[in-house]
C-alpha cells in the first residue's frame, strides 16, 4: 500500500485467497474406488461384455499398484493408474448405468454406435493401457536382472572349473619307484583234530 493509498484512505487489498489443493489418492482410496466399479458391474442388468471388461481392469490395477515406484512418483504412467481407479473407469461406468439399459443397447449416438458399444470401446482402450504399464513396471526389474547377468558374466565368466588331476605323481629323479605293497598271505588251513584222540597205527598181529 503506497503514500497516497494512505492519504486518500483506500482499502488495503486483500490478500489472495488460498488455493486448497486436494491430497493424492492414498491406496485406501484407489482400492475403495475399484470395489465401487466391481459392485456396480455385479448388477444382474449390467452386461456380460461390460462386467468382464471392467473386471479385467480392476485385476490389472490392482496388481499394478504396488509397483508404482517402479513407475516413477509423479509419472504419467503412475498418474494413469490411479486416474483410472479412480475417475476414468467408474465415470465410464456410471455414465452408462444413468442411461436407460433399452435406450442405451439399442439407440446410435455417435457414428452409428450405441452407448453400449462406445463403452465398451472406451474399456478396451482402458485394458490395453493398464496392461502396458504393468508391463512397463515389470520391465524395469527385468531389465535389472539382465544387467545384473551381464555383470557376472563379465567378472566370472572367463574363469573355468579346475580339473581334478587323478594321474599319480612321477617320482624325483634318482629315486626308484616304491614297490608296491605285497597282498596279504591268507593263514595256512591245518588239519582238524580227532576228536576221538591221537590214532595209534596198526601193527598188525604178531
Amino acid at each position: 500500500m503506497g503514500f497516497w493509498d494512505r492519504v486518500l484512505g483506500r482499502d488495503e487489498p486483500a490478500p489472495p485467497a488460498e488455493v486448497e489443493v486436494a491430497a493424492a489418492p492414498t491406496a485406501t482410496d484407489i482400492n475403495a474406488s475399484l470395489d465401487g466399479v466391481e459392485r456396480l458391474v455385479a448388477d444382474p442388468a449390467v452386461p456380460g461384455v461390460v462386467r468382464a471388461r471392467a473386471l479385467q481392469i480392476t485385476r490389472a490395477v490392482r496388481r499394478t499398484l504396488p509397483r508404482l515406484d517402479l513407475l516413477g512418483l509423479g509419472s504419467y504412467d503412475s498418474y494413469s493408474v490411479v486416474a483410472t481407479a479412480t475417475d476414468y473407469l467408474p465415470e465410464a461406468i456410471g455414465a452408462y448405468l444413468r442411461l436407460p439399459r433399452d435406450w442405451a443397447d439399442s439407440r446410435p449416438v455417435e457414428g452409428g454406435k450405441t452407448s453400449l458399444l462406445l463403452l465398451i470401446d472406451q474399456l478396451d482402450l482402458l485394458g490395453v493401457t493398464m496392461d502396458a504399464i504393468y508391463d512397463a513396471a515389470n520391465t524395469t526389474d527385468a531389465a535389472a536382472l539382465i544387467s545384473h547377468g551381464r555383470f557376472l558374466q563379465e567378472r566370472f565368466g572367463h574363469a573355468q572349473a579346475p580339473e581334478l588331476n587323478l594321474a599319480v605323481p612321477a617320482a624325483p629323479d634318482g629315486v626308484p619307484p616304491s614297490d608296491p605293497a605285497p597282498a596279504p598271505v591268507p593263514p595256512a588251513t591245518l588239519p582238524a583234530e580227532n576228536p576221538a584222540g591221537p590214532t595209534t597205527p596198526n601193527l598188525g598181529t604178531a
